[in-house]
């Protein structure tokens, strides 16, 4: 297992949106985002310990284990709904053990890994988190999930590929151990919402050319202008909305933005390397999966892959898995796909 030089807390929702909702959002909606952004500065200051928990699941056989937080912030939380158990009819339950489920068999299904560290790591979810929580997070053994507060952010269970998302954080932490920082940082984000997006497209069993391409749709509540949080083939417009302000995301590195926040600009220049990958695997066709999915993963998944790894350098990663597994015309398209977005 490899490990990044930063905390394992990853959540989905970037410092920049929070802040945004600060500056312009109602005094609820502004005291709802100063506590999350306070507590995930908190969360990323906590010294994490692995839990001495050993149960694992056999290969091709997901383990889930979902708890209920209650609204306060203890974790794990009341035990719910463990694996093959009946629903509690608690939706946001539902939605975290299906999706978790569905997770799960991609990755298997897709790749033959068992889990997120490959050794099959029981999938545990804890739901209610905290009062209005605008937020979901990875803590490097869980997933957390909060409610959001009905205005901005609907339940952070809805969406599938924030689920994928987050759970990606895993497997990269076991694999590549990308720091989250700057460019590496920047990549660490984008396999999470590359994953996720496939997570969402093996769900609904979408070409690369009929997905949507958007990382958290259904999120954002009734009377936000928006499609999600990313736009992967358009990054820049997944939203446009008096409280969120602008999606700011660059599409290519002609608009990278060289910043002290976010850890160096972790979620904001993750758009570039999302929009590499929309772009091979639309290229390539068929199910993203199937081709530029595997290639990203044969990537993810080299230990030489340097775990301060620069756009640049994961490109050349890619090129050179794609000639690997499959062929030059395939690594030429993903080359075309890099030069596309001003990585060279």
């Amino acid at each position: 297992m490899r490990h990044g030089s930063h905390s394992p807390i990853r959540s989905v929702i970037p410092p920049y949106i929070l802040r945004r909702i600060i500056e312009h959002g109602s005094e609820p909606q502004r005291n709802c985002a100063l506590l999350t952004l306070n507590h995930v500065k908190t969360l990323l200051a906590e010294p994490y310990k692995k839990s001495a928990d050993q149960k694992k699941a056999r290969a091709g056989h997901v383990e889930r284990d979902i708890y209920d937080a209650q609204q306060g912030t203890a974790l794990p939380g009341k035990s719910v709904r463990k694996e093959g158990k009946p629903s509690n009819h608690d939706v946001a339950v539902d939605e975290a053990y299906d999706y978790l489920g569905v997770t799960y068999d991609f990755f298997w299904q897709a790749f033959e890994r068992n889990s997120l560290d490959n050794h099959g790591l029981v999938l545990t979810g804890s739901v209610h988190y905290d009062r209005e929580y605008q937020n979901a997070f990875w803590n490097g053994q869980q997933m957390v999930f909060g409610d959001g507060d009905g205005e901005i952010f609907n339940r952070f269970t809805i969406a599938i590929d924030v689920v994928g998302h987050e759970l990606t954080h895993g497997v990269t932490e076991n694999e590549a151990g990308l720091i989250y920082f700057q460019q590496a940082g920047a990549l660490n984000e984008s396999l999470s919402d590359v994953f996720g997006s496939m997570v969402k497209q093996f769900h609904l069993q979408h070409t690369a050319k009929q997905a949507d391409w958007i990382i958290g749709e259904g999120l954002l509540a009734k009377g936000i202008q928006g499609k999600g949080l990313r736009s992967m083939s358009q990054p820049g417009t997944a939203y446009d909305d008096p409280i969120l302000g602008k999606d700011p995301q660059p599409a290519s590195m002609d608009g990278y933005i060289q910043t002290k926040d976010d850890n160096g600009g972790v979620h904001l220049n993750s758009g570039i390397p999302n929009r590499a990958f929309y772009l091979a695997a639309t290229k390539l066709g068929g199910y993203a999966w199937e081709r530029a999915g595997y290639i990203w993963y044969d990537t993810l998944c080299d230990r030489q892959l340097p775990q301060d790894a620069d756009f640049a350098t994961f490109a050349k990663f890619t090129v050179k898995h794609a000639e690997k597994r499959f062929d030059s015309a395939v690594a030429q398209a993903v080359q075309q796909a890099w030069q596309q977005v001003g990585v060279k």
